[in-house]
C-alpha cells in the first residue's frame, strides 16, 4: 500500500459468491472494502462511498456496467477495472470506449486481480512515479499535472482518467519523439499478452478528444506502421 494509506475500493457485482471472494481478498490484503448493494443507482452509491477504485461486472441487473462506468465518469477518473465473463476482445475495447482502466476476464485468479487493482492505484495515485521527478510536466503550451491527473491549456483545464493521463504523460516525456505502439502498451498495461491493439487506439482517441475541449487539435500525430507523437511544434 502507498505509505500507509488504506485504499477504498467499491466493488459492483450481483453475484454475491463471487463478491464475497473479492472482498474477503482485498480486506485480507489491508484495502477498505464496500459491497453495491442499489443496482438502481450504482452512481448514488459511488458517490456515498467515495472509493479509489471501482471493480464492475458488466452483466448487472437494469442496467449493465458499461451504463454505470460513463454516469461515475460524469463525476469523477478514479480507477474502474471491469471483472466480466465476456472473454471476447471486442468486449474489452468496448469497455475501454466506455471510460475503464483495465478488464479482468472471468473465471479470474485472485492473485491477478489484486496486482491489477494495485497497479492501477500506483499509476493513479503516483506510486510509480520516478524518485524526485516532478509532478508537474511541461510541452509545448500544455501542463500536466500528475498529483490531480490535470491537463492545462492557458486558461482551460481538463481532468483525464488515470489511462488516459499516462498515456499523455508518456507521450509528452518524449515530445517531438515517436513513441512506438509497443513502448505505450508495456508503459500503461502490465500484462501486455492479452491487451489487444485497438485498446491503445481507443485510448490515444479519447485523450486527443480531451485535448480537443483545450482547444487543441492535431496535437498527437499518429506514424502509421511506428507508433505516435506529440508534436512539440503546433502552435507555431
Amino acid at each position: 500500500m502507498t505509505e500507509g494509506r488504506r485504499f477504498r475500493i467499491l466493488i459492483v457485482e450481483d453475484d454475491e459468491k463471487i463478491a464475497s471472494i473479492l472482498a474477503d481478498e482485498f480486506i485480507r490484503y489491508g484495502y477498505d472494502v464496500i459491497l453495491a448493494r442499489d443496482y438502481a443507482n450504482i452512481k448514488g452509491e459511488f458517490v456515498a462511498a467515495r472509493p479509489d477504485v471501482v471493480l464492475m461486472d458488466i452483466n448487472l441487473p437494469r442496467y449493465d456496467g458499461y451504463y454505470w462506468c460513463r454516469q461515475i465518469r460524469t463525476v469523477s477518473r478514479v480507477p474502474i477495472l471491469f471483472i466480466s465473463a465476456r472473454s471476447d476482445q471486442m468486449d474489452q475495447v468496448r469497455a475501454i470506449e466506455h471510460g475503464a482502466d483495465d478488464y479482468i476476464t472471468k473465471p479470474f485468479n485472485l492473485e491477478l486481480a489484486r496486482a491489477k487493482v494495485k497497479a492501477a492505484i500506483r499509476r493513479a495515485y503516483g506510486e510509480y512515479a520516478a524518485a524526485g521527478e516532478s509532478d508537474l510536466l511541461s510541452a509545448g503550451p500544455l501542463v500536466l499535472d500528475r498529483a490531480t491527473n490535470r491537463v492545462s491549456c492557458g486558461d482551460r483545464t481538463v481532468e483525464l482518467s488515470p489511462k488516459e493521463f499516462r498515456l499523455l504523460w508518456c507521450l509528452a516525456r518524449r515530445a517531438g519523439e515517436i513513441v512506438s505502439r509497443e513502448t505505450l502498451l508495456e508503459e500503461l498495461w502490465d500484462d501486455t499478452e492479452f491487451v489487444d491493439d485497438n485498446t491503445l487506439t481507443v485510448n490515444v482517441t479519447r485523450v486527443r478528444r480531451r485535448l480537443e475541449e483545450l482547444g487543441l487539435t492535431g496535437v498527437i500525430e499518429t506514424k502509421r506502421g511506428q507508433g505516435y507523437r506529440l508534436n512539440a511544434g503546433w502552435g507555431e
